[in-house]
């Protein structure tokens, strides 16, 4: 009987106190700084664009974050590291649809579950990807190069910094809505593919549109289509997949910020507000433009999840039946 009491006393006094201490952690957080683990090193696109939030994320939360790189294993290392860390709202992180979506296609033992170890807060930006190939191609349309590959089927090359990057996705992604059939030819790393298309070595190449913008202005390369749903600002003149006539073609990689998965829900709200309202600041804008990153609409976090889950039902099948393979 005593226990009896004991128990229903315990009980009674839990369910009045945790709304209560829910409410006291929300209003007292942050209390100290949050670290911020990036999958890429420093100088890389992906950390510039963290750099770049951390700075106004710290004035806006009035705490310190600090910025920690983790490379390797394709950003399996560090969002694996992301995932296990304490969801106590002072551990977060820059995660991308390489590493939320594709990496769990293609690797059989990534080290993390994106819809059980994770929350993704906030999608913050796009980057689009141009269709590209050497001066010398006689190419001058998407239907010209197509035509090209039905003439000789798996013959026709194209180019990637490694399996499972967004190039060579894009490249899937195109056999898959015309049909046509592809060679992919992975680099070691983007600039050496770069370089394949340019001198004529590969026939074509789907690379992220700030990284080639220079040489496609230089006339070392010519593009042909870019990937975005609109035209990107960075090549008015170029016109979309779906311009072109491939249709159902629309490939923006995603990058935005995760914690890990059971977060108390008043600070993903925070985050994703601060991180929404950061999207919208012209300084913000006009650097992240200067990257080749499109600002994605402010959303609630709970649309930024549906985004990673509408994304897996839609890649890991595409994927899958690529038979590409990180391992």
């Amino acid at each position: 009987m005593v226990l009896t009491k004991r128990l229903f006393l315990a009980s009674a006094f839990a369910a009045v106190s945790s709304p209560l201490s829910t409410g006291a952690m929300a209003q007292a957080w942050p209390a100290k700084s949050i670290r911020m683990i990036v999958p890429l090193a420093p100088g890389a696109t992906a950390d510039i664009v963290a750099r770049l939030f951390a700075d106004e994320l710290g004035k806006g939360l009035g705490q310190t974050i600090v910025v920690d790189n983790k490379t390797g294993a394709g950003g399996t290392i560090a969002t694996a590291e992301l995932a296990r860390a304490p969801a106590d709202g002072y551990t977060m992180g820059l995660v991308s649809q390489g590493t939320m979506v594709f990496n769990i296609g293609l690797y059989k033992t990534p080290g993390y579950d994106p819809l059980k170890d994770l929350a993704l807060v906030a999608a913050s930006g796009g980057v689009s990807n141009v269709l590209i190939v050497s001066p010398d191609n006689p190419a001058r349309t998407v239907a010209d190069l197509l035509a090209q590959a039905r003439a000789k089927p798996g013959e026709l090359t194209y180019a990637s910094g490694g399996v499972g990057t967004s190039h060579h996705m894009s490249g899937v992604l195109l056999e898959l809505r015309t049909g046509v059939k592809l060679q992919h030819v992975p680099y070691r790393a983007t600039p050496a593919g770069i370089l394949a298309v340019a001198n004529g070595e590969v026939a074509m190449g789907l690379f992220n549109t700030p990284t080639v913008i220079g040489q496609i202005k230089g006339g070392k390369l010519k593009a042909l289509a870019v990937t975005s749903e609109k035209r990107s600002e960075l090549l008015p003149d170029v016109p979309t997949m779906l311009e072109a006539g491939v249709k159902d073609y629309v490939f923006n990689t995603w990058m935005g910020f995760a914690v890990p998965a059971n977060a108390p829900a008043p600070v993903i709200a925070r985050l994703n507000a601060e991180i929404n309202r950061i999207g919208q600041l012209p300084q913000v804008r006009e650097k992240m433009l200067a990257q080749g990153i499109d600002m994605l609409p402010p959303e609630p976090a709970a649309a930024a999840q549906k985004l990673v889950r509408d994304d897996l039902g839609l890649w890991l099948p595409i994927i899958k039946a690529s038979g590409a393979s990180a391992e």
